[in-house]
């Protein structure tokens, strides 16, 4: 190794925006700091500042000091304060592929707007990194990335050649001893030369020898400025043979060759703990944040967008745009990651919220266009995957005059219909003192009353009764007031009975053929006489149906589709069988353990009890299908009420709590879905669901931020705290081996762990703890932040996980496996029509259909008028895709991640655009539609 001699000396601070405290009071203190920093600079041009490599603090503080804004962009000019090219700096694996885009996209947009980014990917402080940012970085023409966790031991010098699973590779600096290596450097006059020595000489043996060029010092930390006399205090340090200096950090990397030759490459993911704490608790704390998470980030990007896209509403970008502000801000690696105290974990909660509303808000609003030319006792439906899909959709059906219905599309084609529920038809029934009848007329609200609008009514003097019929649509021409009138006519009897009677209305769950990225209308068509059908019958139209593909089947307390049976054992859990010969028995078992530890680590209680064994398990069947079948499965269980963390053990109350399972078999699907609820009134504790393999693994294949990676059953560790194999997976977790396999499909980021040598798949279903940080945790060397209480963290109350199980055998990537995570996480949504009931419903549309073997399709968007289609080969081979569009491609082109177009694409005489892809490759293209 060689002592350096230059060393770049980088003032910065980390700026965690929300953590310990909420955002606005990290605020205060962030405006204070930069007013103090930007004031230095004004008056000394020597000084520089690097801001973390977040735009989210430059706009956090120009909203509260917007006269700023000129100053800033000087300093960003003159090179002398480096921003971006983050919007915030997130967890990387706690939000979709797609975020991590817009979050990249959207700070390099805005820090060219103050003057230009720094141009290197600068990830100081998340808990590890995705296998795919080093092509996410290529792609949107960074050529550096600088990290800190994570970095596996065999990495023995300050840059080695990161590479993603596609071979991309970028020149990334590793930061020993971690953002804050020289933070001690001006803190004491007396000692900068001693102190600048020490970091020489420790910075020296990180650099190979032979090695030339400046070596990278980060002088500073959390939420702190640098020094107000630094330049001074640094020219006067005297080591021998070394220049010290002040620059940012886009100096230091002006001056590094963006070259990997020579290099140690490491491949994929960076979460190994040898170098430092990765935190991995923070996959699995306060588990209601990664469910709305992935909840919202999957209605904007992969609905909202694409019906806005796809069917022409420009009007709607400004709602996307603010959607997308909320789900970038919550991805923030000390908000969505759940680590803060509760005020903050509620300010994330809020702005998830909000984005999923503003999704859903421009869905119902360009739906409701498309629903226009449905007649309003049908249903317009939306199939948000890009390849046609016969998809189960439950639809509130009217039944005029009771009559039987089945449901027909258009061209009188047949649509398979269950019926779930029939809704009740008498909402009231009262006797009312007629003084009273005023008050209720007031329950009128124009046409509504209880919900629903008034078709009809009658005032009989005779039997005095007032009669109000009402339905989904009512009569535009009712008028409360000749309701009054007709009161008034009928005499004066001393009381009256108000009937309100609801026409019948039947939840039904249809088989509806929609094509790709587009849409299907359904209505309901009357049945011959006597042709009713029962609860959990089928409803097609008698002539020329054809028989429901693989019905699902309910016998005691097994379900069977053709694909796939589900036997429910005596103590609650699951068999799993195919027809092809895989068989897993004990699913779904339920195992509650103490933890002890915090937000960021999970920590057993030195002397642990678990709890997997029910005091009492019962079933009930809801539905008997055939196209649906549901079975809950309640256990009762009595788990200790808290632990007592000094003591090392769980305490000896005990608190009954029922865990219902709910199976649920759809016909034509390979998997079951699981949907857990309880009534969490327990602390310090996590639930795990337990699911064994059909044979030992030696690896699990999870899916996330457009990659599928391979992790064995332990993890490196050697960086201060107990490396437990506890990883995040986004999209699905598979693993199995010769005689077969189980892939866990899933919604949100979720923990999981291989236990058992292999042999099960534990899944994390609630980590409920009460403490920020714990100064002393049994599984980590040293805080990862105030020991502050976190009641909040408990997670008390009614608590709810879905997932599905797929039993395979084979490869994931030759079984389906990311075809059927497809399916289980985008459903259909549907729309009521609102024409008139004569008009005919319209034919099917297709929007957009994306084809090839693992190509997976994570975004639609409109981009100037274009429409702009990414998709990752999830697949460990060579692959293709194949792009068409309902209304016809004119013009097809690659485009970098920004959106900036490039090489055009042919589109062939189908109207086809035939795109190679690499193993793992991210492309963009952005298609001209006709």
């Amino acid at each position: 190794m060689t002592r350096p001699t230059d060393i770049i000396v980088v003032p910065h601070t980390h700026w965690d925006r929300e953590w310990y405290e909420p955002f606005q009071r990290f605020r205060l203190r962030l405006v204070a700091l930069l007013d103090d920093v930007f004031d230095r600079m004004e008056r000394d041009e020597r000084q520089r500042f690097t801001l973390d490599g977040q735009l989210a603090a430059v706009d956090d503080y120009l909203e509260v000091r917007p006269e700023r804004r000129e100053q800033v962009i000087a300093l960003v000019r003159a090179g002398r304060l480096a921003v971006g090219p983050w919007q915030i700096l997130l967890d990387e694996f706690l939000c979709s592929g797609e975020n991590i885009v817009r979050n990249l996209e959207r700070g390099l947009t805005r820090s060219a707007e103050l003057g230009g980014a720094m141009p290197v990917g600068y990830l100081p402080d998340m808990f590890g990194h995705i296998a795919q940012m080093p092509q996410l970085l290529a792609n949107a023409g960074l050529a550096h990335a600088c990290v800190f966790r994570g970095v596996p031991d065999r990495v023995r010098t300050h840059a080695f050649a990161w590479q993603a699973p596609d071979g991309t590779t970028v020149r990334t600096e590793y930061l020993p001893g971690g953002y804050g290596n020289a933070a001690g450097l001006m803190d004491d006059a007396a000692l900068v030369t001693r102190r600048a020595t020490d970091l020489a000489d420790r910075l020296g043996g990180w650099r190979p020898d032979g090695a030339d060029g400046p070596t990278l010092a980060m002088y500073g930390t959390d939420h702190a400025a640098p020094a107000p006399d630094a330049p001074d205090l640094l020219a006067a340090a005297d080591v021998d043979g070394i220049r010290f200096r002040l620059g940012t950090l886009a100096e230091y990397f002006a001056a590094q060759p963006t070259t990997v030759d020579g290099l140690p490459t490491v491949r994929g993911e960076l979460r190994s703990h040898a170098r430092a704490n990765i935190l991995p608790g923070v996959i699995s704390v306060r588990a209601h944040l990664k469910q709305a998470m992935g909840r919202a980030e999957r209605r904007v990007e992969r609905y909202a967008e694409p019906l806005a896209a796809l069917w022409h509403d420009p009007s709607v970008q400004r709602f996307l745009d603010m959607a997308w502000t909320r789900l970038i801000d919550a991805s923030c690696h000390d908000s969505v990651t759940g680590c803060g105290c509760d005020e903050t974990a509620e300010q994330v909660a809020a702005r998830l919220a909000e984005a999923d509303q503003l999704g859903r808000a421009v869905c119902d609003l360009v739906g409701a266009r498309l629903a226009a030319a449905v007649p309003r006792d049908g249903y317009l439906v939306f199939n948000p995957s890009p390849t046609a899909r016969t998809a189960l959709v439950r639809l509130d059906v009217e039944v005029p005059d009771g009559a039987a219905v089945g449901l027909a599309g258009a061209a009188g084609t047949t649509v398979a219909a269950q019926v779930l529920d029939r809704a009740r038809t008498l909402l009231a029934d009262d006797l009312v003192p007629a003084v009273d009848l005023p008050g209720v007329l007031t329950r009128v609200h124009g046409r509504e009353l209880y919900g629903q609008e008034v078709t009809r009514w009658s005032v009989s003097p005779a039997d005095a009764t007032l009669t109000f019929e009402v339905a989904r649509h009512g009569d535009p021409a009712f008028d409360v007031e000749d309701v009054r009138l007709a009161l008034a006519d009928a005499g004066r009897p001393d009381h009256w009975r108000v009937r309100i009677v609801a026409a019948p209305r039947l939840t039904v769950a249809a088989l509806v053929d929609v094509p790709a990225l587009g849409h299907a209308a359904v209505r309901p068509v009357p049945l011959p006489a006597g042709a009713a059908p029962g609860p959990e019958a089928v409803t097609p139209l008698p002539a020329g149906a054809a028989p429901v593909p693989g019905p699902v089947t309910v016998a005691d307390r097994s379900l069977d589709n053709g694909l796939l049976r589900v036997d429910v054992a005596e103590d609650g859990t699951l068999r799993l069988s195919t027809p092809d010969g895989v068989t897993v028995d004990g699913v779904g078992r339920i195992v509650d353990g103490g933890d002890v530890g915090d937000s960021y680590n999970y920590a057993p209680p030195a002397a642990d009890e678990l709890v997997d064994k029910p005091r009492a398990v019962r079933t009930v069947v809801r539905h008997k299908g055939p196209l649906v079948a549901v079975v809950d499965v309640v256990r009762e269980y009595r788990w200790p009420v808290a632990a007592d963390v000094d003591a090392g053990s769980r305490t000896v109350d005990r608190e009954a709590v029922a865990v219902t399972t709910r199976v649920e078999l759809r016909s034509g699907e390979r998997f079951a879905r699981l949907r857990i609820e309880f009534d969490n009134r327990c602390d310090d504790h996590r639930v795990r669901l337990h699911l064994p393999l059909p044979s030992p693994a030696r690896a699990s294949y999870a899916e996330g931020q457009f990659a599928v990676v391979e992790r064995g059953l332990t993890a490196e560790g050697g960086g201060g705290e107990v490396p437990l194999p506890t990883f995040p997976a986004s999209g699905f977790v598979a693993a199995g081996g010769r005689d077969g396999a189980l892939a866990v499909l899933l919604t949100q980021p979720t923990e999981y762990e291989l236990t058992d040598s292999g042999r099960e798949l534990a899944v994390t279903v609630l980590r409920s703890i009460g403490m920020l940080s714990r100064n002393r945790h049994a599984l980590r060397d040293e805080p990862a932040g105030p020991q502050l209480p976190t009641p909040s963290a408990q997670c008390r109350g009614e608590r709810t996980v879905e997932l599905a199980v797929l039993p395979f055998r084979g490869e994931w990537h030759g079984a389906g496996v990311t075809e059927a995570a497809e399916a289980y996480r985008h459903e259909p949504l549907a729309f009521a029509g609102t024409a008139q009931p004569s008009v005919p419903l319209p034919a099917p549309a297709t929007g957009l259909s994306v084809t090839g073997p693992g190509v997976a399709l994570t975004s639609v968007r409109d981009r100037q008028g274009r429409v702009e289609v990414r998709v990752v080969a999830e697949t460990p081979t060579d692959t293709g895709a194949v792009i068409g569009a309902g209304r016809g491609v004119r013009g097809a082109w690659r485009a970098d991640l920004l959106g900036r177009p490039g090489e055009r694409l042919t589109v062939d005489a189908d109207g086809l655009v035939r795109l190679p892809l690499r193993a793992w490759e991210i492309a963009t293209v952005q298609l001209e539609l006709a």
